[in-house]
């Protein structure tokens, strides 16, 4: 089991300052939001989709440095991931933590750096907060088009 301080590294903090697509969208298709009740963390991530491409995106990221982490990640490679591609992510994320899945790879190599976190159960939920949100999003895009 790694120190809860090795989580912290040099990468972890240099994707954490770095927020890609920071602040929200003017008319997105979708807002969703994720929060952690066990820290505070909160993520509002909105988007714009066309078909089943995002097309644009923006994040308010009022988390801790794995959810900073987690968001910068997804600012840098969403524009041009298809839903599927998205769910697949959270889904590889997800297992990563809980299962002690493979870190994703491709353009989501990054996220590999949150691997360490799966030792560490109560900083989960802060981890998953923007695949939640973005997710959550995408399902209610999907729900519109379905009215």
């Amino acid at each position: 089991m790694a120190n809860l301080e090795d989580i912290y590294t040099g990468r972890v903090l240099e994707l954490s300052a770095n927020m890609p697509r920071a602040g929200r969208l003017e008319s997105p298709d979708a807002t969703a939001s994720a929060h952690s009740r066990l820290c505070g963390s909160r993520i509002t991530v909105d988007l714009k989709m066309e078909g089943d491409r995002v097309t644009d995106y923006a994040q308010d990221v009022r988390a801790c440095l794995l959810g900073q982490t987690s968001a910068a990640v997804m600012g840098a490679n969403i524009v041009g991931s298809t839903a599927a591609e998205l769910r697949a992510v959270g889904a590889k994320m997800r297992r990563m933590l809980k299962d002690g899945g493979e870190p994703p790879s491709g353009r989501w190599a990054d996220l590999a750096i949150l691997e360490m976190v799966r030792d560490y159960k109560a900083r989960h939920a802060s981890t998953l907060l923007v695949f939640d949100a973005v997710e959550d999003a995408i399902a209610e895009i999907e729900a519109k088009r379905q009215r």
